[in-house]
């Protein structure tokens, strides 16, 4: 009721498209995180593009990200003329494994011309979709920047990644796509900061319908550096150097100026109206989730062949999904199928883009062991608005009865 009686507000004012709901939404979405910016776009892929691209991601360059992510995260590296060099995760975690980017970044990277080159560029190029077939091989592979993804809302281990990231002098993006309520301590538990107030030099998130609060698509960029902030407006909008808003505001005659190139990657009023409303519930629907998070994880905790998710001691996550991982590859079709039979909707585990076809020539099966197990061992419980610990429970009963049947 309260997000229709939003969009109807902005449609009833006459601002349809980017206006003055997005400037509050922006700003109340920058307060939220404790951060001095926040820019507002059509997605949170459209986020990724320009994150990569205001640090400096160019043609032929890399980007150091996990493929255990949806495929958009790797795609946007690729937005940019650039290719995605992937490392594996932590299995716990499901997030990038901070030993292994250490080792990537000393093992696969050359010292080079005051950067970090990629060693291994000429496979990279096996992919007949890699932008790096375009260029000459031994001018590419370039380090453009790290892309740590807080996987379904848990946070990363952003204290030690970001100090991997700057003692190799490498810009740290954050794709909190997920991430929208989660909370992070970079010192041991002691102190916390909302996760998405980057560490690094920009965060982005979304709001795609399945994600905490929804615009029904749309996506933000978070940052504090003023420059960066401008850069984005300025692209989201065609390189125009004035908004409609400001335009419509001014007491004399205004022409805009196209002052770089741009995208067409803009939020609506509508879009932000709803998003207002639904930040405003933000601290209940988390609240929700970690209630019905916690009876998952008591009822399944001591199951046979079924591995609950658990915070590390940094981590406070908003529980955006809830991800259990069953002991054998084999289990996770019946399983799933078996849920389904009894009238409850389940997933398998996050995808890893090395094993779509856009990325598999360059990254065949085997490289990344633990993504590649997640995906394949991972089932994904219902955790949405609907659901109740009532019902939480009852589904972790269901399916303990499920494994147990299935493993024989």
């Amino acid at each position: 009721e309260v997000e229709a009686e939003a969009a109807r507000k902005a449609i009833l004012s006459g601002w349809v498209t980017q206006g003055p709901a997005v400037a509050s939404f922006e700003s109340a979405f920058a307060a939220r995180l404790g951060a001095p910016h926040a820019c507002a776009v059509s997605n949170c892929t459209t986020a990724l593009h320009l994150a990569l691209k205001v640090v400096g991601t160019a043609a032929g360059d890399v980007v150091l990200t996990v493929s255990h992510s949806f495929i958009a995260t790797a795609n946007a590296v690729r937005y940019c003329n650039a290719d995605p060099v992937f490392v594996d995760i932590d299995p716990q975690t499901l997030n990038l494994d901070p030993e292994a980017l250490e080792r990537s970044l000393t093992d696969d990277f050359v010292e080079r011309d005051g950067g970090l080159w990629y060693r291994h560029t000429t496979r990279l190029a096996l992919s007949q979709e890699s932008p790096l077939r375009l260029f000459d091989l031994a001018k590419c592979g370039r380090l453009a920047a790290i892309l740590v993804v807080h996987q379904v809302g848990m946070p990363a281990d952003l204290a030690r990644i970001a100090a991997i990231a700057h003692r190799h002098g490498v810009p740290l993006v954050e794709d909190a796509a997920c991430a929208a309520g989660s909370t992070v301590s970079l010192d041991g538990g002691i102190k916390w900061r909302a996760l998405g107030n980057p560490v690094g030099a920009v965060s982005c998130f979304s709001f795609h319908p399945r994600k905490i609060i929804t615009t029904g698509e749309g996506g933000m960029l978070v940052c504090a550096d003023p420059e960066m902030d401008q850069a984005f407006r300025l692209w989201r909008q065609h390189g125009m150097s004035v908004s409609d808003s400001a335009r419509h505001a001014a007491t004399d005659v205004v022409f805009e100026d196209y002052v770089t190139v741009g995208y067409n990657y803009r939020m609506s009023d509508i879009q932000a109206a709803v998003g207002l409303a639904q930040l405003g519930r933000l601290d209940g629907i988390v609240a929700q989730r970690r209630s019905i998070a916690a009876t998952y994880g008591e009822r399944l905790t001591e199951a046979k062949g079924i591995r609950p998710p658990t915070e590390p001691a940094y981590a406070r996550s908003n529980w955006q999904s809830y991800v259990a991982m069953l002991d054998d590859p084999v289990l996770q079709r019946p399983v799933i199928r078996g849920l389904m039979n009894a009238g409850i909707s389940a997933r398998r585990g996050i995808m890893c883009a090395h094993l779509e076809s856009p990325y598999a020539a360059a990254w065949p099966r085997g490289v990344l062991p633990f993504s590649e197990r997640a995906r394949d061992c991972g089932l994904i419980l219902p955790l949405h608005h609907e659901i109740t610990e009532d019902i939480a429970a009852t589904t972790a009963d269901i399916l303990i009865d499920i494994v147990r049947r299935e493993r024989g």
